[in-house]
């Protein structure tokens, strides 16, 4: 996939994981697509590391999205600070 097709994908990715995880984010858009084009990263290759899926299957879409939602609400934790600060 060219380096066009990830950020495509990753925006894809991370507006459906920012609908799943609702609330405020201390990052606006462009962090959104940032993590979404991580997670898609990190998901495909957790799963295709893991043996669940090949390169192509559809499932590989949930998994991105799964590592968004696991970058996103990592991202709150550390951006929102020690609670009472």
């Amino acid at each position: 996939m060219t380096i066009l097709g990830w950020i495509v994908f990753g925006l894809v990715v991370g507006i459906v994981a920012k609908l799943l995880t609702p609330g405020r984010d201390p990052g606006g858009f462009v962090v959104t697509v940032l993590l979404g084009i991580a997670g898609a990263l990190l998901g495909g290759f957790i799963g295709r590391t893991a043996g669940w899926y090949r390169e192509g299957d559809p499932v590989g879409f949930i998994m991105a999205v799964v590592g968004s939602i696991v970058l996103l609400v990592l991202y709150r934790l550390v951006a929102r600070g020690p609670r009472g600060a």
